[in-house]
């Protein structure tokens, strides 16, 4: 299984680049984490309670960050397992600056087995790039957070603003639907399907020619033998 993508951050990667290595940041982004704590220097260990389709359970496992170049790139390998299964991998990620924004880069490949793998490629993509997205959107929200306490600070003021929870399994569900249907209608797959739907179309409507022809033919037949007979 790959994965590739970007996405925008509106803060300097000077500010980005330090929350992607907090363990208690990526506890506060990542659906269903329960738990992630620091084992050793880059690495961490945690818990992780997910849905794929109809298998669900508890994934434990370990994160190691490695050839980390600050405020620049970074290396990731994953090993976890649980009752649904097993996913390992390893991937990395980069930040692009520019100017107040910064773009993070990802690529990753991993292998998963037991039940989890029942769900098919499909299913398996689209739930992994809904744990990506709705981390990198809870990290958006927790940077600008983070941004606002430290201006907050500044101004000396006492209030800081709470920041976001994760995403709940309903949420996380609610993502992965989503991720379906914007695939589904992905401007290279329209042709395909407006093709595919006036093909159906055209087959209902053919269908339904062939009854109502056949149904007045036969109460044609009927209205015959009934005038025959009188």
């Amino acid at each position: 299984m790959k994965i590739e993508g970007s996405y925008p951050f509106a803060a300097p990667r000077d500010v980005l680049w330090p929350m992607l290595l907090d363990p208690v940041v990526l506890a506060n982004i990542l659906p269903g984490c329960e738990e992630l704590e620091t084992v050793a220097e880059n690495k961490f260990h945690g818990t992780l309670k997910i849905k794929v389709g109809p298998v669900q359970g508890k994934f434990m496992g370990d994160v190691l960050m490695s050839d980390i170049k600050s405020p620049e790139s970074c290396t990731i390998a994953i090993d976890g397992k649980g009752a649904p299964g097993f996913v390992k991998g390893t991937g990395s990620f980069r930040l692009e600056p520019d100017g107040d924004m910064t773009t993070l880069h990802y690529i990753g490949d991993a292998d998963v087995g037991g039940r989890l793998a029942s769900v098919g490629q499909r299913m398996l993509e689209t739930s992994a790039n809904a744990i990506i997205r709705q981390s990198l959107e809870g990290l958006g929200q927790q940077v600008q957070v983070r941004m606002m306490a430290d201006a907050s600070s500044e101004l000396g003021m006492d209030e800081m603003p709470a920041p976001p929870s994760p995403p709940s399994q309903t949420q996380f569900a609610a993502g992965v639907a989503k991720n379906l249907l914007e695939e589904y209608l992905a401007p290279e797959k329209r042709d395909s399907l407006i093709k595919n739907g006036l093909i159906a179309l055209g087959a209902i409507l053919f269908v339904r020619f062939i009854m109502n022809w056949w149904t007045n033919k036969i109460a044609q037949k009927v209205a015959n033998q009934l005038k025959n007979t009188d």
